[in-house]
Parts: C-alpha cells; sequence; structure tokens
C-alpha cells in the first residue's frame, strides 16, 4: 500500500460557475463553499471545447484534451450517414485515479460518467450513462441500497413543468444521496483519492438558470433548498473524507460553466440554404412549416402563449410523447431527416456533435481538395454571418492531441455560446433569434468552470488564473506526490501558486 504525501478529494459541480455561486456565496446561502473559497484559491477553470459534460469530464479524469482522446461530445459516429452511437470510455488512456491506483494508492470514484466500473484499488460506482451501470466491486450499489434503506436515485428523467415539485424533490434527494454514499464508502474502503460529482447542478441550472439568476430574494424556494442540499452535501463528503487524518487536498471544480441561453443556430439549415447539403425532396414538410411560425407567433399573444406551454410540457419526455409531437409538427431530427438527404451531392452536415461541421465522406466527388477548398469556404460565410458572432476553429489550431480522426471538420462558437448550435430541422430558417419560452430550459453551457482549491499549499483567499480544466489531474498527481506524464497537457496549479 503506497501512503500519498497528501490525501485528495474532488467534488464535481457539474456545470458550476462562478457567476450563480458568489452572490449566493456572499449572501451566506452556501457557508461551506464560501469558507473553501475565502480559506483557499478561488479562480476561473476554463473548460474544454467544445464544453460538453463527456468531453469535459473525460479531459479532466486524463488531463489530455478532446483531440488526444477523440472524443468531442456526447456520441460519437457509428456507421452510416445519421447514425451515431454514445461515446463508449475514455479507456484504454488512463485517468488520474488508474495511475494512483496502479502506484497502489487506494481510490475511489462515485457518479462518474461511465458505461461500467472496472477493477482498481477502490471502487467505481458509474453515474449518468445508463440507468444501472455495473460497479466495482460487483454488487456495491445494492449493498449501498440496503445500508441506506433506499433505491438508488439514477439520472433525471425529462422535466416537465407540471412535475417541477417532484423533479426538484428527487434532485435533492440524489444529491444527499451521494453524499450518504461517499460517506459509506469512505468508511468501508478509506480511499487516498476520491472524486464525487454531482451531475444534477448542470440539469437544475439547464432547467431554471433564469429564476436561478435573479435578485436572491425573488429566487424560488425549492431552488434555494437545492443548493444548500448541495453545499451540505460538500461539506457532509468533505467531513467525511478528512476524519481519516493526514494532509488533505480539496478540490471543487466543474467540467464547464453556465449561462442565460438566448438564441438558437440550426446549422444544417444554414448549410442547406447555402447548397452544401442538398435533400432530394423539400428540406422541410408543409406542415413543420406551418406549424412552427404558429408556435413564434403564439409567443406574442398570453392566451396562446400558455397554451402552447402547456401542450410542449405534456409532449416532452417518453417515446408516445415524442411519436405524438411527430405526428403534429412532422420530422425534424437529423435522424429522421437522414434518409432525405442526397449523400452523393452532399458536402457538408453537422452531426454528430452539434458545435461541428463535418465533410462528407459518401459523396464520390469530394476530393482532397475540393474538400479544403469548401472547408475555407463555409469558414469566411460563417465568420462574415451578419445575424450573429460566429467563431470558427479547424480542430488542429484548439487541440494538443492529434487524434482527430472522428473529429468535425470546424467547430463553431456562436455569441459567446450565448446562441446554441442546433443540429436538428425543427425550425426553416438558420436563426431563431429569440428562444421561445417553450423551449426546454433556459440554460446553456459556457467556458467559465469553477476551481476552488483547499489545503497547505494554498493560501487563504488567493484569487488567481484562470486555470484550465486540463491542469486538474496533474494537480493531484503533484500534491499525492506522482509524477505527472508526459501526456498531459495541463501544469499542477500547486507548482504555479507556489512559484506565483
Amino acid at each position: 500500500m503506497t501512503v500519498p504525501a497528501e490525501r485528495v478529494l474532488v467534488l464535481g459541480l457539474d456545470g458550476g460557475t462562478f457567476d450563480l455561486l458568489d452572490p449566493w456565496m456572499q449572501a451566506g446561502e452556501l457557508p461551506f463553499l464560501r469558507s473553501l473559497s475565502e480559506s483557499g484559491l478561488r479562480a476561473p477553470l476554463q473548460s474544454v471545447y467544445p464544453p460538453k459534460t463527456i468531453p469535459a469530464w473525460y479531459s479532466f479524469a486524463t488531463g489530455q484534451d478532446p483531440g488526444a482522446l477523440g472524443i468531442f461530445g456526447f456520441t460519437e459516429p457509428d456507421g452510416g450517414p445519421g447514425k451515431s452511437k454514445i461515446v463508449q470510455t475514455f479507456r484504454p488512456v488512463e485517468a488520474v485515479w488508474d495511475l494512483l491506483s496502479r502506484r497502489g494508492v487506494r481510490v475511489g470514484v462515485l457518479n462518474f460518467p461511465l458505461r461500467a466500473g472496472y477493477a482498481l484499488n477502490g471502487f467505481v460506482v458509474p453515474g449518468m450513462l445508463s440507468e444501472n451501470p455495473p460497479t466495482y466491486p460487483p454488487g456495491l450499489r445494492e449493498s449501498l441500497e440496503a445500508a441506506t434503506g433506499e433505491p438508488h436515485l439514477a439520472e433525471l428523467p425529462a422535466y416537465r413543468s407540471a412535475d417541477r415539485a417532484a423533479w426538484l424533490d428527487q434532485a435533492k434527494r440524489a444529491v444527499e444521496q451521494h453524499a450518504r454514499y461517499a460517506e459509506l464508502l469512505m468508511e468501508r474502503h478509506h480511499p487516498d483519492f476520491l472524486f464525487a460529482l454531482f451531475r444534477e447542478t448542470d440539469r437544475v441550472q439547464h432547467q431554471h438558470w433564469a429564476e436561478l439568476t435573479r435578485p436572491l430574494a425573488e429566487v424560488p424556494e425549492d431552488l434555494k433548498a437545492f443548493w444548500r442540499a448541495v453545499d451540505g452535501a460538500c461539506e457532509r463528503i468533505d467531513r467525511a473524507f478528512r476524519k481519516a487524518g493526514g494532509p488533505a487536498l480539496t478540490l471543487v471544480i466543474s467540467d464547464h460553466g453556465h449561462g442565460a441561453a438566448r438564441s438558437d443556430f440550426f446549422t444544417n439549415r444554414w448549410l442547406a440554404q447555402e447548397g452544401y447539403l442538398v435533400f432530394r425532396g423539400s428540406p422541410s414538410g408543409h406542415r413543420r412549416r406551418w406549424m412552427t411560425r404558429f408556435l413564434i407567433a403564439s409567443e406574442r399573444f398570453a392566451p396562446t402563449r400558455w397554451l402552447v406551454r402547456a401542450v410542449a410540457d405534456r409532449l416532452r419526455g417518453g417515446p408516445r410523447r415524442e411519436w405524438l409531437g411527430t405526428a403534429l409538427a412532422g420530422k425534424g431530427s437529423f435522424e429522421a431527416m437522414a434518409a432525405n438527404i442526397d449523400w452523393e451531392k452532399t458536402v457538408a452536415f453537422s452531426y454528430p456533435v452539434p458545435e461541428g461541421i463535418y465533410m462528407n465522406r459518401y459523396n464520390p466527388n469530394l476530393g482532397a481538395e475540393a474538400r479544403e477548398r469548401i472547408i475555407a469556404e463555409i469558414r469566411g460565410k460563417l465568420e462574415a454571418y451578419q445575424s450573429a458572432k460566429i467563431e470558427v476553429f479547424d480542430p488542429r489550431e484548439i487541440y494538443r492531441g492529434r487524434n482527430l480522426a472522428q473529429a468535425p471538420a470546424l467547430l463553431l462558437r456562436i455569441d459567446g455560446l450565448a446562441t446554441e448550435s442546433r443540429m436538428d430541422f425543427s425550425y426553416p430558417d438558420p436563426m431563431l433569434a429569440k428562444r421561445p419560452g417553450y423551449y426546454y430550459g433556459s440554460g446553456v453551457h459556457r467556458m467559465n468552470g469553477i476551481l476552488i482549491a483547499h489545503g497547505d499549499r494554498f493560501a487563504p483567499g488567493r484569487r488567481a488564473g484562470p486555470y484550465s480544466l486540463l491542469d486538474v489531474a496533474p494537480t493531484i498527481l503533484d500534491a499525492m506526490g506522482v509524477p505527472v506524464p508526459d501526456a498531459m497537457a495541463g501544469h499542477s496549479i500547486a507548482t504555479a501558486t507556489a512559484s506565483g
């Protein structure tokens, strides 16, 4: 058994941002996070691009960027056009806990997005990617259920306004369950490294961002109760971890930030409009065009606005509801429309990563020279687009890693991410300048994540950075006295602050 220089606890608040946390901490609503922030280092933590849960958490875990991992979103191409699959794993690249485990350090991983646990010197309780993924050791989730006397709470279901009270109650109970699981696992396994993730913070912010960012006195009590539960759960896990004694470092991090969702850009509509994506028939049926015009017009009048939002809420979530929505408005998803695309004439499309534009490898006439010319042409047109500020990146410009076989040819960032990139064909025009009220949620991801570091190496109240999400894994290894592999792209924050 290896005894590390310091024990390290990492608490992940999915989507956490100081834009939300700062006023809540200052008002005394989050006393534990405030105490950590004031007694240690507090700094912005820049996410990877795209700032999405899977590539971001996998980049944190491995210290390698999406270009090295070959992971650019939740899904990756899988066979023919319009087909994709959920990203399976970051392996065979090692996570920081794999490296520690191999050196004899006891490790624990709770609620990290994995399809299954795997053997290491400790435990893994996966979360997010499937309902009840296998744990390591096998049967661990069942033993935790028996010890707590309650069933395991998996990923939150699709949100509906009619279910608000039950949905937020489940989110709060899941946060509290994570804390109880961590306490039990600490008692049983005594890890010297522990990662515990709260996915619910991101889900709640997506849906309720507009309410969460009101003046605090106007924030609904159920949202305050949720965030108080998050703060309390972090305190419980930290207390249980430090109970074992010895030098310890607590890191509170997020995979990305969050902000208001202002508008939407339908990339495939734009590509079709510009002639890069070609349909065999009409790119949008008469029924969908009529329906979308009606929906947008409904926002002008209170009675129709209320009616449309109520109907949209009823149709959200579940295959039967989705079937009824399609029956009413016609097909809109990229997968559903793929059969109508002329793949021998199309040169570019956006799928399966919504921030990406892919060159069509199914077009027999798209040679290397034409491909580069069209990429440059698309980039120039998008950068000159008048209705939004569109930043366009070649993956080779933003990634150190070169595992780019499944990367988009171009990546888009629109209005600093206030405009969300969309792959579907729900609207007949590329730009939806104002997100309608019947849409799902009011929040969307940003690049500005959080870092709070509490330990002997970090001076009280120090504010520095911004640092990169890729700096966290080297910081963990540095604190624990383990050499940082050359493959990791970041640098130890502890070393930087000590010398800064």
